[in-house]
C-alpha cells in the first residue's frame, strides 16, 4: 500500500488518480495485451492458409493482427469475394509455449461494421398482416380468379363446360358403348 494513500486528509481526487484504471467487465486480461509479437509477424502464414479455402485473387489487403488470448493471434485480411464487400477473411494462429511452429487453428469470413447483411428473418405469421389480406382478396375477384368453391358455376374449365366425372384417369378416352354399361 501506498503510505499517503493511508493518511488522513488526503483529498479523494489525489486518491483516485493514484488508482489504477478499471477495465472493463467481463473481458479477460490477457485479451486486453498486445499479441503475441511472434504471431504478428506470420502474416504470410495467414494469408497461405486463407488461399487454401479461397482464391487469391478474392483475399485483399492485411486489416489487422488482434490478440486473441495467450500465444493466440487473429489475422483480418479484405474481402474481394463478389457479394462480401466489407466482410474479412479471417485467420487464427497459435503457437505452443517456447515454441516458433505456427498452427493455423480457424479460417474463415466475418462480417464487418461495414458489411451489408440481411435483414433479420421475421416468421411468416408475423409478416403478413390484416391489410395485406384485404388487399389480396379484391386482386381474386377482379381477375376472376379464386377457389373452385367461389367460382361461379360454369367458370372452372375454359370454354365454360363443368368436366364430365367418369371415374377415369383424366385424359382417358372411354370405349365406345361405356355410356351403355353404368347405369
Amino acid at each position: 500500500m501506498d503510505p499517503q494513500s493511508e493518511q488522513p486528509g488526503t483529498p479523494v481526487q489525489e486518491q483516485a488518480a493514484k488508482t489504477p484504471p478499471k477495465r472493463k467487465a467481463g473481458v479477460p486480461v490477457w485479451r486486453t495485451g498486445k499479441p503475441d509479437a511472434f504471431l504478428a509477424a506470420a502474416v504470410d502464414t495467414a494469408r497461405t492458409a486463407v488461399e487454401g479455402i479461397t482464391p487469391a485473387g478474392t483475399i485483399g489487403a492485411h486489416l489487422a493482427a488482434k490478440s486473441e488470448g495467450d500465444r493466440l493471434v487473429t489475422h483480418l485480411f479484405e474481402s474481394r469475394l463478389p457479394g462480401y464487400m466489407g466482410w474479412q477473411w479471417y485467420a487464427v494462429l497459435t503457437r505452443n509455449s517456447r515454441s516458433k511452429a505456427v498452427t493455423v487453428n480457424e479460417l474463415g469470413l466475418l462480417p464487418s461494421e461495414e458489411s451489408i447483411l440481411a435483414p433479420e428473418w421475421v416468421p411468416w405469421a408475423e409478416r403478413v398482416r390484416p391489410e395485406d389480406e384485404q388487399q389480396q382478396e379484391p386482386e381474386q375477384q377482379e381477375s376472376g380468379q379464386g377457389t373452385p368453391e367461389e367460382l361461379p358455376a360454369g367458370q372452372g374449365e375454359p370454354g365454360g363446360q363443368e368436366p364430365d366425372d367418369d371415374g377415369g384417369e383424366p385424359g382417358d378416352v372411354g370405349e365406345p358403348g361405356d355410356e351403355a354399361k353404368t347405369s
